[in-house]
């Protein structure tokens, strides 16, 4: 299986594809150029509606994780392997400014924390 998948999980099924798509990008074990499986069979596969890996792809895609090949298919894309790197400026970045803010650590942590948390939920 591509990527894991519980269907009694509280996580809306297309953030379970999303997300577990994203870590194998991240992680590598899905390599840049790495063909995905269609929408219809991933969907097939995971005993899940399309539009709901559809969905998924849709925000891989816009993440830059994936590029849509027309009717060749869905591919790991080379920025994806810049994600990691992007995330790492964008937490720089937030450091400076809670920096300039005055906030502390645990106050700065802390609302990573409900971001993600809020993230998850939506």
């Amino acid at each position: 299986m591509i990527v894991p998948f519980d269907s009694g999980s509280p996580v809306p099924p297309y953030e379970q594809v999303r997300s577990g798509l994203a870590a194998r990008i991240n992680d590598r074990s899905l390599a840049v150029g790495t063909k995905l499986p269609t929408v219809r069979q991933l969907a097939a596969d995971l005993g899940i509606a399309p539009n709901t890996v559809a969905r998924a792809y849709r925000e891989l895609e816009e993440a830059g994780l994936i590029e849509t090949r027309g009717r060749a298919g869905s591919f790991v894309a080379a920025a994806g392997d810049q994600s990691r790197r992007r995330a790492q400026q964008a937490a720089a970045e937030y450091a400076k400014t809670t920096r300039k803010l005055g906030l502390d650590d645990t106050e700065a942590l802390s609302i990573v924390r409900a971001a993600l948390d809020e993230g998850t939920a939506s």
